[in-house]
């Protein structure tokens, strides 16, 4: 067990929560937001991480359902600022756990992070007035491998927390338009 997080699993195999150590005093904070040699001994995992992606986003919008076809990454996500509801997808074939999603509260106040393994769909919702998402991944971003899953699709039945943003949320065109759980099922 690492000292620098405590992890703690989720119900989606592989789906990991990190609570790093943070040191604060009347000056502000400190925390190690990422180590390799500390990932691998809390999580077990011996990842390389090829790219950062950092995202602003407005209140309201949503981003997702998204997973790559090929190339699947692994992500490591957290907030830097504001909050949002964030979810995962195991869109695993072989896992015991496919279909089922786990979502979470990711802010700049809790710093926590999710460890989303390869084979996951992902997504957030903003739930503050604006929010900055910063995540780590396992591979490159294809763009012609990017595919998403409808983020209100009745089979999947995620609980958004639309009563936080008190409107509908904001989409792209592409996630608007997203296959449903069926689809992607039917298509494998």
């Amino acid at each position: 067990m690492s000292e620098k997080f405590n992890v703690t699993p989720t119900p989606i195999e592989g789906l990991l929560m990190l609570e790093p150590k943070v040191f604060g005093d009347a000056r502000g904070f400190f925390f190690e937001s990422f180590n390799a040699r500390d990932f691998e001994q809390a999580t077990g995992l011996t990842r390389e991480f090829v790219q950062d992606n950092h995202s602003k986003s407005g209140k309201s919008v949503l981003r997702g359902l998204h997973y790559q076809a090929k190339h699947p990454q692994g992500k490591l996500v957290r907030v830097t600022q504001g909050s949002v509801f964030d979810v995962a997808v195991d869109i695993r074939k072989d896992s015991k756990t496919f279909g089922q999603w786990f979502g979470t509260e990711l802010s700049a106040e809790n710093k926590r992070q999710m460890w989303v393994p390869e084979g996951l769909a992902h997504g957030f919702l903003v739930t503050s007035d604006s929010a900055e998402f910063l995540y780590k991944t396992t591979d490159y971003w294809y763009p012609e491998h990017e595919r998403s899953l409808l983020w209100n699709d009745a089979q999947l039945g995620i609980d958004w927390p639309l009563h936080l943003i008190g409107s509908n949320p904001l989409l792209s065109n592409k996630d608007l338009s997203a296959p449903s759980w069926n689809s992607f099922k039917n298509s494998q």
